[in-house]
Formats: structure tokens, sequence, C-alpha cells
């Protein structure tokens, strides 16, 4: 049994989902949420916050695994420098922690959780709920993101 930490980063809110991937298959979710930090703090008391809220997070669960969401470069270059700087607090926390740390595109997210590489926000969203067997769509959206994630990695190890 399997247990993988998916991770969607940012420095503002940081979505994580823990999948279990059962013996026989199957798929479990076993925690997920999102790390706040607070915007009236600097960029480096928020960043602090995010480390430490990873650590407590890893001790307390101890995945095998974890698969962070690689930076994808938009238009605003400050947002994704914020999301570069949470990206590198995230893979630091699970490099000192040993777990070992796989990063996949929202691209191969997509494919690998809806079957389409471009598919939309709500059609990966709905197939985590299901993929889960959860009674809805996990809020906030950061932690659908981040078992989205987690899912895309067990499946690709799975059949690689």
């Amino acid at each position: 049994m399997t247990l993988a930490l998916g991770i969607d980063p940012g420095t503002a809110t940081t979505g994580y989902g823990l999948v279990r991937l059962l013996p026989d298959g199957e798929l479990v979710a076993v925690s997920f949420g999102a790390i706040l930090t607070p915007k009236a703090d600097s960029a480096s008391a928020r960043l602090a916050t995010l480390y430490d809220a990873l650590v407590k997070l890893i001790k307390k669960h101890k995945p095998e695994t974890a698969a962070v969401e690689k930076l994808f470069f938009s238009r605003n270059i400050t947002t994704g420098i914020a999301v570069g700087q949470a990206r590198g607090v995230v893979l630091l926390a699970l490099e000192k922690a040993g777990v070992e740390t796989y990063e996949y595109t929202p691209n191969e997210v997509k494919q690998a959780v809806a079957g389409y590489g471009s598919a939309e926000k709500r059609q990966v969203q709905e197939m985590v709920r299901a993929l889960l067997q959860l009674d809805k769509i996990p809020k906030p959206d950061d932690a659908a993101d981040a078992l989205a994630i987690a899912i895309t990695h067990l499946n690709t190890a799975r059949y690689a």
C-alpha cells in the first residue's frame, strides 16, 4: 500500500492531498486540505509558515512518495515568482524529510486524471471525486488539484 502526497504549491494557499493505493488498485483519499499563510506577513514569514506546516504534515502521515505540480508560467511574472518560491520550499521540505519526489505539468495531470490534456478544471475535479469515491468535489480547489497530482503520480508509477 503506497501513500503519495500531492502538492499544489502557492505562497498564499498550498493545496495538499494524500492518496493511498491499495493492493487491489483502489485509490483512497487519506487526507486533504490547504495550508494558508497570513496576507499581512512578509514573504519570508509566509514561506517559513509553509515550510513548518509541510514538515508537520510529512511527519504525521509519512508518505512514501510525493508529487508536486511543475511551475506553469502564465503572463503574470509576479505570481510565477511567488509560486516558484513556494515550490522551492515544498521541494526542500520533501528532500529534507527523505521523501522521493516527482513533478508533473498541469497538462500531464489533466491527461492522467481526465484522459484529456486540455480538460477543464471542473472536469478534473469531478474525476478526482469519482476516482476517490467522494460524495462531493474536494474543497478548496487547491486541495482537489493536489489530490489530482497524487493520483497522477500513483497511476503513472503503477504503469511505468
